[in-house]
């Protein structure tokens, strides 16, 4: 699977951005999708995910819940993360990952390359 992420750039605090991942390669049917991001210094953290098969089971960071939405495209094979209501905080690279459905995250199976997200004040 190879994973291209795409959308990032330089928005204000309180404004919005949506992150997109393409997905190619295989079928991702048995693969759960996520987000995770990594600021300067710091550890990369996971953000959100979605399982692939079933778009209503999606899980959040409790630091994104409310103002982050993860969602996928089938016919695209693309998944989203619309970010809204941004927080300085929340500048950081963000990487797309794929791995397989009763696997944990520390089993990542295909990262994307990063885009980075920088929220001015």
């Amino acid at each position: 699977v190879q994973l291209v992420e795409s959308g990032g750039g330089l928005v204000q605090a309180g404004g919005s951005l949506r992150l997109s991942c393409a997905a190619s390669g295989r079928s991702l049917s048995t693969y759960i999708i996520g987000w995770f991001r990594q600021a300067p210094g710091k550890e990369r953290e996971f953000v959100a995910h979605i399982i692939w098969a079933s778009s209503r089971i999606t899980y959040y960071a409790d630091s994104v819940k409310g103002r982050f939405t993860i969602s996928r495209d089938t016919a695209k094979n693309v998944v989203y993360l619309q970010m809204n209501g941004l927080k300085q905080e929340d500048t950081a690279a963000y990487y797309c990952a794929a791995k397989l459905r009763g696997r944990s995250w520390s089993n990542v199976d295909y990262w994307g390359q990063g885009t980075q997200v920088t929220v001015s004040s």
